[in-house]
């Protein structure tokens, strides 16, 4: 069962006490992300992820480090377009340890600008890195494509020209802006009680913040072509449709849709564009959710003359889908495939303080397992083929990264 507690200055903190475990997990979920981000200081939020680790008023960074290794324990974070995370994983009787480390990173980094240097640079080779993987940069330029010049369309690494420009009197006044009381949560799973909240509360219940809503402008699906020319091995191909926001009430019938078009080894896609036709050897689907809109991602890689064939079999499978539907025993086995997934993350500590505060944080509410398992069960074949008609009968956006850079012939519309 999830207790929720809200601290007098609007911070929640929800706990899920699992007693046959030996482990706790605790973690601290801001909700801003890139999407807060504008032009300027975009990246900011993940250059802030990085920082907090890079020492305190009282700790250095090696003394961070050091005392989490000392007990025997795991901390780290990630930055999405939404929320940041700031996380620990420890043995139950080093809970408090942990907690007391993460409030002083959380408020006494003093993000000095000689670490902030040395930081630049390791953020500079990470978006080097992520320039090496063309596999995921098309991701980015779908973003690109779909969100055009909206935030959800920025990079969460940010640029090597943002990344240059931030001071530390900016990452102070970011965190006071947006590391607000009201867009905090702090989730703990594991084996720790009613009175670990009290804890929490003493360390975070009463620092100050003003209330910022996120601005949720009116976003629109833009169904753009975006070609990137890069000296690469394959050709590397993104097709996004509108898909659900967060919350949606149709949510686990767009899940099963998914999982029966690209999510595993007998989905369509990996039959058919792999097993059939041997045009990929990576090809999957998958569905993004944001508080206000998704998108239906699919994706495959493979040689630049075989660019066309992997596009018209993508096409084919989409619309045999459409025409014919899925079957009773797809959607039973997705059904069952989903159940098992929940069941088996549960025995983790470190999913179940996410799963409550990703729900805490978005959605303000917490399903229990049955709850859950009947909105799986309820899934039927007419609402998966009628998910599918509303989703594929739609535009879609398209980025490619490839050696050439040019858009195929069958790629015009």
């Amino acid at each position: 069962m999830v207790q929720k507690y809200t601290c007098s200055n609007g911070l929640r903190i929800v706990l899920e006490n699992i007693p046959t475990v030996r482990s706790v997990a605790i973690g601290i979920w801001i909700g801003t992300g890139s999407r807060d981000e504008n032009e300027k200081n975009n990246g900011i939020s993940h250059f802030l992820e990085h920082m907090f680790f890079k020492g305190t008023k009282t700790r250095s960074a090696k003394d961070i480090a050091e005392t989490f290794d000392a007990i025997g324990g795991q901390v780290n974070a990630f930055t999405s377009k939404e929320y940041t995370c700031y996380y620990a994983k420890v043995l139950d009787t080093h809970a408090p340890i942990a907690l007391n480390v993460l409030a002083d990173m959380f408020f006494n980094s003093t993000f000095a600008e000689e670490e902030m240097s040395r930081e630049k640079n390791v953020v500079y080779e990470e978006i080097k890195m992520y320039e090496d993987t063309p596999d995921d940069i098309v991701h980015d330029l779908l973003g690109k494509a779909i969100y055009e010049n909206h935030p959800l369309g920025y990079p969460i690494l940010g640029t090597e020209e943002t990344l240059d420009s931030f001071t530390s009197e900016e990452l102070h006044a970011y965190v006071n802006k947006m590391y607000t009381p009201d867009r905090v949560v702090i989730s703990v799973a594991g084996n720790v009680n009613e009175s670990f909240i009290k804890d929490i509360e003493e360390l975070f219940g009463s620092y100050e913040g003003g209330k910022v809503e996120r601005n949720l402008e009116d976003i629109s699906f833009h169904a753009n072509q975006l070609v990137r020319k890069k000296d690469t091995e394959q050709a590397h191909l993104c097709i996004g449709y509108e898909g659900l926001p967060i919350g949606s009430k149709n949510m686990y019938d767009l899940i099963v849709l998914n999982n029966i078009l690209g999510g595993s080894m007998s989905s369509r896609l990996f039959q058919n564009v792999r097993e059939q036709k041997g045009l990929a050897y990576s090809v999957y689907s998958y569905h993004t959710s944001y508080q206000d809109n998704g998108i239906l991602t699919i994706y495959g890689g493979t040689g630049a003359p075989q660019l066309n064939a992997l596009f018209d079999t993508i096409q084919e499978t989409l619309q045999t889908l459409k025409e014919k539907g899925v079957t009773e025993k797809e959607v039973n086995n997705c059904k069952e495939q989903l159940k098992g997934s929940l069941m088996l993350s549960l025995e983790s500590t470190n999913s179940r303080m996410s799963r409550n505060g990703k729900n805490e944080l978005l959605l303000k509410r917490h399903r229990t397992l049955d709850e859950v398992v009947e909105q799986i069960d309820d899934v039927t074949v007419q609402k998966v083929n009628d998910t599918a008609a509303r989703i594929f009968s739609n535009q879609y956006a398209v980025s490619i990264i490839s050696p050439d850079g040019e858009l195929p012939q069958s790629f015009q519309k």
